[in-house]
């Protein structure tokens, strides 16, 4: 197969190629690039789609694109092209069989043929659903157990939230069927490599079960919270048709062992006060990283967890006109998706300060899980047709800042910054202009260019958010030092971004769930390091940091699982 890079194309900023234009452009380039006729193309896929703003305005669509000749010499072909951006590849393919195969250190065996003893997963979010997926599509028969409701019960919660305050501690942003992405934006790209193919083939399912084609090229490929929870359906559905089995408001709160430290079954809460045991062989702990009670459950039952960092910060708001004339160089271009950014800076005192889970044309959402306490995440439907665009602007922090050696202390940490942020907005989402933030913060020194914002973009400009919100003191919230990170920040983003730093965005939060506080330890096998059979998995386990990489981690985990089965695969 021949791989073409770097095939570009000036965008109009008005109008956009129909998708049969597309292909027709695209292989007409290829062919005039490979001095061969259009006809020798037998196959044309495109692998990847990017925007290069370098030049902005003049803006390109840059394809790379995998082509199969027919009738001729792949080989012959590359020899007479002689161009860097053209070579031959080997097609890579991913195979669940194949992995399972390959896998050559093993744990304990697992027996999935007494109808009494399924494999449990304990979660279902992007971890949880696609390592069920994978085995169910097998031959494995999983039991899902989620904590929260469906997702069609769980959306109509979420609302009913949103627009009355009354919490549902078991449904929620964070807790019910798709996990806390599923009321997200959606983001399906990650930094983790993928040799083995398990990334492309994760797209390929949730293209499979409704989301749209393109997300397997898009070099920053999104669906948007409407349409993953359609997605994450559908997934459900071909899981149960599959012989695999999902019950909703069935909380895990206790486990049994053996002798050997080995998990033999899972105790069931559900809307009930009864109890109930699932025996079982294995159990993959897919849990999210706001299971805060379920943290303590397992450190409890002992099983082996560390502190881990991560990050806090707030929500911060600007008019995505503003960001699109910074990133492309036109303030509203027709032909273009609502701008995206990435921001990452280091402190005087040494500490990161980055964006995180940007959100073009996005709201920020009341994400609280536990009365009394408040967190807020980023939002966005599939179109992203919000007039503003949000990022998280979080601070590293690490067990240093805790405040204990518990090793679930960064969970009180979070809380106690939740806490802040419920009283300072009295429950609802607490916000606060920059301006106002910095002056209560920052000493002048602190201050960049205090000129160099595009006021007029600022007009009437609000916060776009899901959940009441009011103006209150957010620089009450974070301990002085991490407050005097985030300006510092948020002052170094203004030289590179134009009127970021200005007086009138929006500064709302507080951020504290960006990762899970702890990691549950397990070994190369996917196995806890001392309880066998329990397959710590996804972004609550410390293994993921996002949609995409904890249904990477599924995957995985559910390879290792399979590796340690009786029965053959299907």
């Amino acid at each position: 197969m021949i791989r073409i890079n770097q095939i570009k194309f000036v965008n109009n900023l008005e109008t956009s190629m129909t998708s049969d234009e597309l292909y027709r452009a695209l292989k007409r380039k290829s062919a005039k690039l490979l001095h061969i006729d259009e006809k020798q193309i037998s196959d044309l896929e495109i692998i990847r789609h990017s925007i290069d703003a370098r030049k902005k305005p003049e803006i390109y669509d840059v394809y790379m694109v995998d082509i199969k000749l027919s009738g001729i010499s792949e080989e012959k072909t590359l020899k007479k092209c002689r161009d860097k951006n053209v070579s031959i590849i080997d097609e890579v393919k991913y195979s669940f069989i194949q992995q399972v195969t390959n896998r050559s250190l093993r744990g304990a065996p697992i027996k999935v043929t007494d109808d009494n003893k399924r494999i449990v997963v304990i979660g279902a979010g992007p971890a949880g659903l696609f390592c069920g997926y994978m085995l169910a599509k097998h031959g494995y028969r999983p039991l899902i157990l989620e904590r929260g409701a469906d997702v069609d019960t769980r959306t109509e919660a979420v609302e009913h939230f949103w627009k009355t305050g009354e919490l549902n501690t078991t449904t929620n942003v964070q807790f019910g069927e798709g996990g806390a992405g599923t009321f997200s934006d959606g983001k399906l790209n990650t930094m983790v490599k993928d040799k083995d193919g398990r990334g492309r083939e994760a797209l390929s399912i949730f293209v499979e079960n409704g989301a749209p084609e393109n997300i397997l090229f898009d070099a920053k490929p999104h669906i948007g919270t409407d349409i993953l929870r359609l997605v994450v359906k559908n997934m459900r559905n071909r899981i149960l048709k599959w012989g695999g089995d999902v019950r909703f408001n069935a909380k895990v709160t206790g486990f049994e062992f053996d002798e050997e430290n080995r998990i033999t079954a899972v105790i069931v809460s559900g809307n009930s006060e009864a109890e109930e045991k699932l025996k079982c062989d294995a159990a993959v702990l897919a849990i999210g990283h706001s299971a805060r009670d379920t943290f303590y459950m397992l450190r409890d039952s002992n099983v082996s967890m560390e502190k881990k960092p991560f990050a806090v910060g707030f929500r911060v708001e600007h008019p995505q006109s503003l960001i699109n004339l910074s990133q492309y160089g036109i303030a509203d271009p027709k032909s273009l998706p609502p701008a995206p950014y990435k921001l990452t800076t280091t402190t005087d005192a040494g500490r990161g300060v980055y964006s995180f889970c940007m959100c073009p044309g996005g709201y920020v959402v009341n994400a609280s899980s536990e009365e009394g306490r408040l967190a807020v995440n980023g939002m966005s439907y599939s179109d992203r047709s919000g007039e503003n665009a949000n990022s998280a602007i979080i601070v590293t922090v690490d067990p240093k800042d805790f405040g204990g050696e518990d090793v679930l202390s960064g969970v009180e940490f979070q809380r106690r910054l939740e806490e802040k942020a419920y009283a300072v907005g009295n429950g609802k989402i607490p916000v606060e202009r920059y301006g106002d933030f910095r002056e209560k913060i920052a000493a002048t020194e602190e201050k960049n260019d205090r000129e160099n914002y595009d006021t007029d973009f600022f007009d009437g400009f609000k916060p776009q958010m899901r959940g009441d919100y009011v103006f209150a003191p957010v620089h009450e919230i974070l301990p002085a030092e991490l407050n005097m990170c985030f300006v510092q920040g948020m002052e170094k983003f203004g030289a590179m971004i134009k009127g970021y730093n200005a007086p009138n965005a929006m500064v709302s939060g507080v951020e504290s769930r960006t990762s899970s506080p702890v990691r549950i330890q397990r070994n190369e096998n996917g196995e806890s390091v001392n309880v066998k059979g329990l397959y710590p998995c996804g972004e609550g386990a410390g293994y993921a940091g996002g949609i995409m990489s904890a249904a990477m981690d599924g995957m995985k985990i559910a390879e290792c699982i399979a590796a340690n089965c009786y029965n053959e695969l299907s």
